[in-house]
C-alpha cells in the first residue's frame, strides 16, 4: 500500500514511517522540518519538502504519488504554547488538515489515520479513561484535534472516508536509529535524560502533593514502538470500518519513579528541584486501551517503565545534540 505521511519528519512520525517500512509499505513523507528533521526520515521512504498551509502542494504530491491511504501527524502540539496562541491551533492546525481532508477526498483517499491527543478529556469522570469518556478538551490544542475528528465523522458519512483516530497519551522510548529531538524541548523524559547528559543542570519536579501514592503527577507512558504497532494494525482495519481508540498501557508512573529510574539506568545523580504546582495539571492520567487490545489484538511489547527509559538513553547518548550532530 503506498501511504503518504504527513509529519514524517517529526518524533513519532519518523518511527511510524520506519516501522511502515519494514512492514513492506510505500511510504512518502510530506514534511515542512518546522519541527521535524530531515535526518530523521528513513531512507527507503520519498521525502516531499511542503507545507499544509499550501493545498496546491498537497494537491501535487497527491497526483504524483496517488497514495491510497495517510497518516496525518503534521501538527502543532504544544498544550502551554495553544493557551497563549489559540489562533496557531484553531487556526493553522484546523485548516492544514482541512486542506489534507479536502485534498484527500478530490483524489478519492479512502484511509485515513488521525494523530489525534488524550487531552481531550481534561475532566475525566473514570480513571483509566475509555473511548466513552465524555470530551472536554483541555487546550486549544485539543480542541483543534476534536474538530479534525468530527470532520472525520461527517466526511465517513459523506465521502466514505474510512479513518481511525487514535488518542495518544504519553509517548516515550526511541527505537534503535530513531528517537525524540524537540526544540524546546518540554517532555519529561528526554529533559531527565539531558541532566544526564549534562545538557540541563537540574529537572524541576512540578509539585509533591497531589493524592498520589508518592505526591507527584502520574502519567500513562506508551513506547513508541507500541504506538507505532497501533497504527498499522488501525490502517489495517479500516477496511472494515472507522474507530476510535485511546492508545497508552494502562498504567501509570510518577514524576518520582520515572526520574528514579532515570537515575538508575544512567547512573547520573539527576538533582531535582521541587516546585510549585503547574496550573490545570490533573493528578493522575492513564490510557483504557482495552478496546484495541480486543478488536485489533494489539498487545504492547514494551510496557516496563525501564524499557521505555533505556531505548530513550541509548538514543540520547548516541545522539547527544539530537539529529543535527
Amino acid at each position: 500500500m503506498k501511504i503518504l505521511v504527513t509529519g514524517g519528519a517529526g518524533y513519532i512520525g519518523s518511527i511510524v514511517v520506519e516501522q511502515l517500512i519494514k512492514a513492506g509499505e510505500n511510504v512518502v513523507v510530506f514534511d515542512n522540518l518546522y519541527q521535524g528533521h530531515r535526518a530523521a526520515v528513513h531512507p527507503a521512504a520519498a521525502f516531499v519538502q511542503g507545507d499544509l498551509a499550501d493545498r496546491a502542494a498537497i494537491d501535487g504530491v497527491m497526483e504524483q504519488h496517488q497514495p491510497e491511504a495517510i497518516m496525518h501527524f503534521a501538527s502543532h502540539t504544544l498544550v502551554g504554547e495553544s493557551m497563549e496562541q489559540p489562533f496557531l491551533y484553531l487556526g493553522e492546525n484546523v485548516i492544514n488538515g482541512l486542506n489534507l481532508l479536502q485534498s484527500a477526498i478530490k483524489h478519492k483517499v479512502r484511509r485515513f489515520i488521525l494523530s489525534s491527543t488524550a487531552n481531550l478529556f481534561d475532566d475525566p469522570e473514570r480513571m483509566p479513561i475509555d473511548e466513552a469518556e465524555r470530551i472536554v478538551p483541555g487546550s486549544p490544542y485539543g480542541e483543534s484535534k476534536f474538530i479534525l475528528e468530527r470532520l472525520l465523522y461527517w466526511l465517513d458519512r459523506v465521502h466514505g472516508l474510512r479513518y481511525a483516530a487514535l488518542r495518544y497519551f504519553n509517548a516515550a522510548g526511541a527505537s534503535a536509529e530513531r528517537g525524540e529531538d524537540h526544540n524546546p524541548e518540554l517532555h519529561l523524559i528526554p529533559i531527565v535524560l539531558q541532566v544526564a547528559l549534562g545538557q540541563r543542570e537540574k529537572i524541576k519536579i512540578f509539585g509533591d502533593d497531589y493524592s498520589t501514592p508518592d505526591g507527584t503527577c502520574v502519567r500513562d507512558y506508551i513506547h513508541v514502538l507500541d504506538l507505532a504497532q497501533a497504527h498499522i494494525l488501525a490502517l489495517r482495519a479500516l477496511d472494515q470500518s472507522s474507530r476510535l481508540y485511546n492508545l497508552g498501557n494502562g498504567q501509570g508512573f510518577s514524576v518520582k519513579e520515572v526520574i528514579d529510574t532515570a537515575r538508575e539506568i544512567t547512573g547520573h545523580p539527576i538533582p531535582a528541584e521541587m516546585v510549585a504546582r503547574r496550573p490545570g495539571d490533573p493528578a493522575v492520567l492513564i490510557a483504557g486501551s482495552d478496546k484495541i487490545r480486543r478488536e485489533l489484538g494489539w498487545q504492547p511489547q514494551h510496557p516496563n517503565l525501564r524499557d521505555i527509559i533505556e531505548s530513550a538513553w541509548r538514543w540520547h547518548k548516541s545522539h547527544p545534540h539530537g539529529y543535527e550532530a
